[in-house]
């Protein structure tokens, strides 16, 4: 069994940075690839960055790809998405979750399990 928990939402105004946490409340992350992932206007969440289990792979979608960095820790309890130079399109509930696989899959790949998700507000 694996528990989800987002964490470090909020509100940040234009160009400051914010990092999200995802803690596994139970279970352990290792086995997992971890993605975030917010809506979209054409769909009910984007996939927005990806790690791979052993934390050696990223992969970003175009809207994020050199502000936001995705991490994790050795001790295999929780990840992290670090987001620089924010904009007020950045605004959104995000959400970690976990893939039942130890690569980064394809975003059209379903994630195994969810966090609940945290707010982001970027004030412009």
């Amino acid at each position: 069994q694996l528990d989800l928990v987002e964490s470090g939402g909020g509100l940040v105004q234009t160009g400051e940075s914010r990092r999200l946490s995802c803690t596994a409340s139970r279970g352990t992350l290792d086995l997992y690839a971890i993605g975030w992932f917010r809506p979209a206007p054409w769909k009910e969440r984007e996939g927005i960055s990806c790690i791979s289990a052993s934390g050696s792979t990223t992969k970003y979608a175009d809207s994020v790809k050199g502000r936001f960095t995705a991490s994790r820790n050795d001790s295999k309890t929780t990840s992290w998405l670090v987001m620089t130079s924010m904009k007020p399109e950045d605004t959104a509930v995000y959400y970690c979750a976990a893939y039942w696989s130890l690569a980064c899959p394809g975003w059209g790949v379903a994630p195994y399990h969810w966090g609940q998700g945290t707010q982001v507000t970027v004030s412009s």
